[in-house]
């Protein structure tokens, strides 16, 4: 009987580990995650960082990404690519909620500000005591390219064709949200907006896409091994830059000190300007006024040793 019980006890093992790899899927969409299982057809995991569980058929949440990728990068496994750079406002360790939004007030040590659904700062950084209400809705997100220089500039339909089913079918963006893909050579400007009242529960939110979408263009692709080839006419497009705007349903709350000292330097030498113009004006109207009085006072001399 010992042998028959230890041929059972290998069949039994055997069968485990066939239902454990049955049961082991990869996430597309994802790839910082861990412990992928298919639970009813669906492959689910655990978002590096939070924990959270993600469905790996649609895009996983801005706010999860983030987490991730702080984590990744504090654990020093983080591969960046040649041309990274790091985007010190941008770049935090975010504060989600169990849905894998963003929460309206984060913080980073004792320094906090309140952000947008995108997860971007939308006021000046305070203490501990700052209250921000409500998690503001970003209604319309803009995301501008600049490519490499060329002789001949693209062709403007082929451009807009591959940038419409790009974003509709890689990250599976209903075409209503797409208002516009526009091209000014050397620039592509691509304009998402989403309502909360036009989104619903199924919609991926335009935050999430337009990250996936920065995060493919800049070489650090989200997915798992899916790199985002630009070809407009079966020709590689090259980007040199992409910039990323946010606009809220309601505007931000920022002050003067928040100002980048180079937009403050501009501020000043314009001010310096408009006051100089306004002086040498004054001036130049001074000068004029005292040479007519003098020019009338000697006409009246004259016209005096004339009379005697």
């Amino acid at each position: 009987m010992k042998p028959l019980c230890g041929a059972a006890l290998l069949l039994l093992i055997f069968c485990a580990a066939a239902c454990a790899q049955d049961n082991s899927c990869i996430c597309e969409k994802n790839k910082r995650v861990t412990n992928c299982r298919l639970l009813n057809g669906v492959c689910w995991c655990d978002s590096v960082g939070s924990g959270v569980s993600v469905n790996c058929d649609t895009l996983t949440s801005k706010c999860l990404l983030m987490k991730a990728e702080m984590t990744r990068q504090k654990s020093g496994r983080r591969e960046k690519p040649k041309d990274a750079f790091e985007d010190t406002d941008g770049l935090y360790d975010p504060e989600c909620e169990n849905t894998g939004v963003f929460k309206a007030k984060q913080c980073n040590g004792t320094t906090c500000w309140c952000v947008n659904t995108a997860g971007v700062r939308r006021t000046d950084k305070h203490d501990a005591d700052l209250k921000c209400n409500q998690l503001v809705r970003t209604t319309w997100i803009i995301i501008e390219m600049k490519h490499a220089e060329r002789d001949t500039p693209l062709n403007t339909e082929s451009l807009k064709k591959f940038f419409q089913e790009t974003i509709t079918n890689r990250y599976m963006l209903n075409g209503r949200y797409i208002s516009s893909v526009l091209y000014e050579k050397p620039f592509i400007t691509i304009d998402l907006k989403q309502n909360s009242s036009d989104k619903s529960a199924e919609d991926v939110d335009i935050a999430d896409v337009a990250y996936y979408f920065e995060k493919d263009v800049k070489g650090d692709s989200v997915f798992h091994n899916n790199i985002l080839n630009i070809s407009i006419d079966n020709e590689m497009l090259r980007l040199e830059k992409t910039v990323v705007y946010y606009v809220d349903e309601i505007a931000p709350e920022f002050s003067m000190k928040s100002l980048t000292p180079g937009l403050i330097a501009v501020i000043v030498v314009v001010i310096v300007a408009i006051v100089a113009a306004i002086v040498v004006l004054v001036l130049t109207r001074r000068r004029k006024g005292k040479y007519v009085k003098a020019e009338v006072k000697e006409m009246n001399e004259m016209h005096r040793g004339l009379n005697a």
